[in-house]
């Protein structure tokens, strides 16, 4: 939703509601990140101007904030030198394999209206 108010522009975002297990696992990449990035030794401060976003943005992504941009959660990672890492998700996906190895259907999604 955005509403237009002489020359600002406002835009309204819903945070994602997350289950307690996702939750915790957004949690923990936040903390992995943290991690990351006490090891190099950088402030929040450097991580956050390197990455082009502020320090509440970078302390949303460290505690694991759902409503966080997948973005500003990349610029965080190509400071840190991981942006790489990005492309292991879902890489080693066994169901998806076992499914096309079993040559199984599967359903094709519905029609966009």
């Amino acid at each position: 939703m955005i509403y237009l108010y002489t020359h600002i522009i406002i835009i309204v975002m819903k945070t994602p509601i997350l289950t307690p297990k996702l939750e915790r696992l957004l949690e923990g990449v936040g903390e992995q990140i943290k991690l990351a990035r006490l090891r190099r030794k950088l402030s929040s401060e450097q991580v956050a101007e390197r990455a082009g976003i502020n320090r509440g943005t970078l302390a949303k992504i460290e505690n694991g904030y759902p409503g966080t941009l997948i973005g500003n959660l990349l610029n965080v990672l190509k400071a840190l030198g991981l942006e790489n890492d990005i492309l292991q998700l879902a890489s080693d996906d066994e169901l998806g394999r076992k499914i096309q190895d079993a040559n199984l259907d599967v359903k094709n999604r519905a029609p966009k209206r």
